[in-house]
């Protein structure tokens, strides 16, 4: 298990603005690789990119690994031996540990077959190697941009639910309310009619 300090001194970004900087959060990301000095060169790039990185070399310590840490995206090389790339993806899916995050799935240039098969097990996009980290960070943020909007509208569309719910509660106990003072009435009226009754009664036995 490892995690990728980013160094003092990293690749210059544009000028944002400090608004911005200040709300803005590195994007996590799992890099999953077995081979060590692989993941050690992308770990730097992406680190100086803007991400923070962490490192393992299967898909079981990576499942560990995200038992307590949540992560934005997990970048999966398809050729991993002990646990090939898509049953990782698959495990840590129905391990319920990455409900939010991102899958890319990094195969090599020439093996089309693998591309298909990651896309077709759900993957979110897949990338080959040698990279372009300029075009791989573009296409990462554009993931997490996406993410981020799916979340936003489950949130709001939780909230209309919870809103709609509520409402209901409230027509529902005005609805109670409205069916007991009808009930009252009734039986006010009952009474009133009962009383007039008993009147006209006395009245008639008095002549």
């Amino acid at each position: 298990m490892q995690f990728w300090k980013p160094d003092r001194i990293s690749r210059p970004r544009p000028a944002q603005n400090p608004e911005t900087v200040r709300t803005a959060r590195r994007p996590r990301l799992l890099l999953i690789d077995e081979d060590a000095a692989a993941r050690a060169a992308v770990a730097r790039r992406l680190s100086h990119l803007g991400y923070d990185v962490a490192l393992a070399e299967n898909g079981f310590i990576a499942i560990n690994m995200l038992i307590g840490r949540p992560v934005d995206i997990i970048l999966i090389d398809m050729g991993l031996a002990l646990l090939p790339g898509v049953a990782t993806m698959r495990k840590i899916r129905a391990a319920g540990l990455a409900d939010n995050a991102c899958f890319v799935m990094i195969g090599g240039r020439q093996d089309k077959t693998s591309a298909v098969e990651a896309l077709d097990a759900g993957a979110d996009d897949y990338v080959v190697k040698p990279f372009d980290f300029d075009l791989l960070d573009a296409r990462l943020r554009h993931l997490c941009a996406r993410a981020e909007q799916v979340g936003a509208l489950a949130r709001h569309n939780a909230e209309l639910d919870a809103r709609i719910a509520r409402r209901a509660l409230e027509l529902g106990e005005t609805r109670d309310a409205l069916a007991e003072m009808q009930a009252d009435r009734a039986r006010l009226v009952s009474s009133i009619q009962a009383l007039h009754d008993e009147i006209a009664r006395l009245n008639a036995t008095r002549n």
